[in-house]
């Protein structure tokens, strides 16, 4: 029988870049919520992929920004202490905003956030792989300016083309970081793919569908925790959410004319959930305002942050 081998693997980029869907894609399973909004991950989110004998524990970092809020500046000091101790780095780059002619603002905060992430990895000297990010979204001639530009910084041991949605490419990065992990026992059972508990996942199962049908309305202000979790006796569960926003005007747009809104939300959490926990889910979701959650001390230590950062 051959060595076990581990590699803690962190993984950076600009907001939206495709950072979880990467670590989903490479896990084979849903570990992090997807949105097209920015800033979707807020917490260090650890998916754990296997390859052999090989264990891959994948750290999904929030997106690396110019922080504003206390929120902000937590979550990217979480995303730069995930370096601590970490085997390998992979830099996942948005290739469709990178080589844009045309760029929006949202492209051009991308592409500064992804030059200051590389910045800050050549002064602390970290090499690391660089992923580069819906490939499948510009013209060939344009992806290969951008290539030869971000390779030209000396920083990146290997370069990979990746459709994180498509899983193109995604196989590469894993055998490479199988093939250079460290001889190590594993951190964590072989079947299991997060080291979050199940009433985690719910709620970001939960917040992902809320934040994809409200994303013009309420884009950030929305938190969702799972607040109770009872085992049913024919092997299903009844789970009690809430959903926080910051205004009254926020919980009737949540809500919807007739709970419409709020229903379609729980449909689709519900469908996820059963999904993930190969069960029967019984969902039941609640609207509250909670004006200043954003700077409860207590949600940062669920989650996992510094407050003081």
């Amino acid at each position: 029988m051959s060595e076990q081998r581990c590699a803690v693997v962190a993984v950076l980029g600009a907001p939206n870049a495709g950072k979880s869907t990467f670590v989903n894609t490479l896990v084979g399973a849903k570990v992090a919520a997807v949105t097209q909004k920015v800033q979707t991950t807020r917490t260090i989110v650890r998916g754990i992929a296997m390859r052999g004998d090989t264990q891959i524990v994948l750290i999904d970092t929030p997106g690396v920004f110019s922080p504003r809020r206390r929120l902000d500046r937590a979550m990217v000091a979480a995303a730069w202490s995930a370096l601590e101790g970490a085997d390998a780095i992979v830099h996942v780059v948005d290739a469709a905003a990178h080589a844009g002619s045309e760029r929006k603002a949202a492209d051009a905060r991308s592409v500064e956030d992804s030059e200051r992430i590389a910045g800050k990895l050549k002064q602390m000297e970290l090499a690391s792989m660089l992923a580069i990010n819906k490939v499948d979204a510009i013209p060939r001639p344009a992806l290969l300016e951008m290539t030869t530009k971000l390779v030209e910084q000396g920083l990146y041991t290997d370069v990979f083309m990746i459709s994180a949605t498509k899983g193109d490419g995604v196989e590469d990065i894993a055998r490479t970081l199988a093939e250079r992990a460290p001889v190590s026992p594993w951190l964590f059972p072989e079947d299991q793919t997060m080291d979050a508990p199940a009433r985690v996942l719910a709620a970001e199962i939960t917040r992902e569908k809320a934040m994809l049908r409200l994303h013009d309305e309420i884009p950030y202000d929305l938190m969702v925790e799972t607040e109770a979790w009872e085992e049913k006796k024919d092997g299903s569960a009844r789970i009690e959410q809430s959903i926080f926003v910051t205004r009254e005007g926020q919980r009737k747009l949540a809500i919807g004319s007739g709970g419409k809104t709020i229903k379609a939300i729980g449909e689709l959490a519900r469908k996820e959930m059963e999904s993930a926990f190969d069960r029967r889910i019984h969902l039941f979701l609640h609207v509250k305002v909670r004006e200043g959650w954003p700077e409860e001390r207590a949600l940062y230590q669920r989650l996992g942050l510094d407050y003081e950062a």
